[in-house]
């Protein structure tokens, strides 16, 4: 890997590997402009890794109070915060919603299952008939297979897991037009620059051009809480894992795992009614164990191939990664590529850290969504794990704002240490090849096929929460006895490749999940007190039961 990025989209086109440049008329118009911005971020990414210093100091405090206070809540980021605004306006607070660009959802389908989206039903923020317009599409089984193509080592079929296609351009519009006829803020087009925290609120610099002028015009809000819903490269939350860094003593920003995906919507598959949750049909190539999802789209079929890898300069480039998908897509789907009608491509990256979820050092300042690191390492979505935490934020910071329980201490119930989580890092660490190791190709393969095959002998009750990202403590025990049976040299060759300090780690949130199964069960509240009603609910998600 080059220590610079290509100076030009000219010479970033001009190395792109040979079936990219052989499949490029294919493509939708602007892909090597779209595959240039999203290969520099991830060179940048993975530069600034290097470094433990956040690029910039952007929340600051200071001991004097402000004199006026316009706002209950602001929140920055409006893609999923405007569910979270929606939610607490409705309650009768006074919020504001601060979106960098226009505030409106992607063109490709967030996938869910039913029983998670009728929280939105259930919390009063869509009825019945907005739900049903929201889905466009539904399928089912979803499959799971692992090993050949032709012929795969294991194939289960699953139902009503992510099998819903949501049009996020009405559900966010319909949020958006919620939001406002309650009377909330929106500013649009305007950009988060520093937050300032005062003994009595939070103050918030922002910017946005003067559409006559194309001037930067600086704006001010005052709240008295601030949540972060930036996503997953928050300059908030990069700050404040410095600051959570320094305390460890760790040199680097480097995160502990990183997904890679690329995707496409297109039509002209030959069987476009598949619908595929976790797939691969070969081996560890190039240090990395390339996966595939498929879902039904309304204007096609989404492909998604993406692994599980770290931020290491050496892992390749977007522009390889896609080159790979092309090459493989025909095999996956047996489709040859000039029988697709490319819609749109789609590209991505996502840290995950050890350290979540993440508690801001800040009085003030919460982090909800991707920001906060709630969600599983294995995952790559942040709309489920919001919709799924939603009612326990939603009731905790209605309560934290009527009590003012908005200190360090009290924000941090709200985003508890979960080990439900937790436990799922050594899933993520076994799937992970760390560049320059001895590996068996098929080594993640069989894992996987001894894994699932273990949870689809046990039944529902264990296979159907690993596959929503709620681990429980009954299905996890079940499982690693059921694997120790089936094949202990796996376990035995497990313990050799992931060492023996990451699995002492790992069985402090083995044991804390076992604990919190327990609280859950036979713990009953005292009081009445915020600090108890959030301990209960950390209970209950930390134990994989919400």
């Amino acid at each position: 890997m080059s220590n610079s990025f290509a100076s030009s989209l000219d010479d970033y086109i001009a190395n792109f590997p040979p079936i990219l440049t052989q499949h490029l008329k294919d493509l939708p118009l602007g892909t090597p402009e779209q595959l240039y911005q999203v290969d520099r971020a991830w060179w940048e990414f993975r530069q600034n890794c290097q470094s433990n210093q956040p690029s910039q100091t952007l929340v600051d405090q200071s001991v004097m109070g402000l004199t006026e206070v316009t706002h209950d809540v602001i929140i920055i980021g409006g893609t999923l915060g405007i569910m979270m605004g929606c939610a607490l306006q409705q309650r009768g607070w006074r919020v504001a919603v601060i979106e960098r660009g226009q505030l409106r959802g992607r063109d490709q389908e967030w996938n869910i299952s039913r029983h998670e989206l009728e929280r939105l039903v259930s919390l009063e923020l869509l009825t019945p008939s907005e739900l049903n317009t929201a889905i466009i599409s539904t399928f089912n089984p979803v499959r799971v297979g692992f090993g050949n193509q032709l012929k795969p080592d294991l194939a289960l079929s699953v139902r009503d897991i992510l099998n819903l296609g949501i049009d996020p351009v009405y559900l966010l519009a319909t949020f958006k037009q919620k939001f406002l006829a309650n009377g909330g803020t929106l500013l649009e087009q305007t950009a988060f620059h520093r937050a300032t925290v005062h003994p009595n609120g939070v103050s918030i610099a922002l910017t946005r051009r003067n559409i006559a002028t194309n001037a930067p015009l600086t704006l001010n809000l005052s709240g008295r809480l601030l949540l972060d819903a930036m996503g997953h490269f928050s300059p908030i939350a990069r700050q404040a894992r410095y600051l959570q860094n320094r305390h460890y003593q760790s040199q680097t920003l480097r995160p502990d795992g990183v997904c890679m995906v690329v995707g496409s919507c297109a039509s002209g598959f030959q069987s476009p009614e598949i619908a595929d949750l976790m797939y691969s049909f070969q081996g560890i190539n190039d240090y990395y164990q390339p996966f595939w999802e498929a879902f039904p789209a309304r204007d096609g079929r989404t492909t998604y191939r993406f692994a599980y890898l770290d931020a290491d300069l050496r892992r390749p480039s977007f522009a390889r990664f896609l080159a790979d998908y092309l090459h493989e897509l025909p095999t996956y789907q047996s489709t040859p590529i000039d029988h697709l009608q490319f819609k749109r491509l789609l590209y991505g990256f996502f840290p995950s850290y050890r350290q979540s979820p993440l508690t801001f050092p800040w009085n003030r300042i919460l982090p909800i969504g991707d920001s906060s690191g709630m969600q599983s390492p294995l995952s790559f979505g942040g709309f489920g794990a919001m919709v799924r935490h939603l009612p326990r934020l939603w009731e905790g910071l209605d309560h934290a704002l009527t009590g003012n329980y908005l200190s360090t201490t009290d924000l941090a119930t709200l985003q508890p240490y979960q080990p439900n989580l937790s436990v799922t890092w050594l899933f993520q660490k076994a799937m992970t090849i760390p560049l320059g190791q001895t590996y068996d190709p098929h080594q993640i393969n069989h894992l996987l096929c001894t894994t699932f095959s273990a949870m689809q002998d046990l039944g529902a009750p264990v296979l159907r929460p690993f596959l929503q990202d709620v681990v429980q403590f009954s299905g996890l025990s079940q499982t690693m006895l059921a694997m120790s049976w089936r094949d202990p040299l796996l376990v035995a060759r497990l313990v050799t490749q992931l060492g023996i300090l990451p699995l002492a780690d790992w069985s402090k949130h083995y044991l804390a999940l076992a604990v919190y199964s327990v609280l859950n069960r036979w713990a009953t509240p005292i009081t009445d007190s915020f600090q108890e009603k959030m301990r209960y609910a950390a209970w209950q998600y930390g134990a994989g039961q919400d």
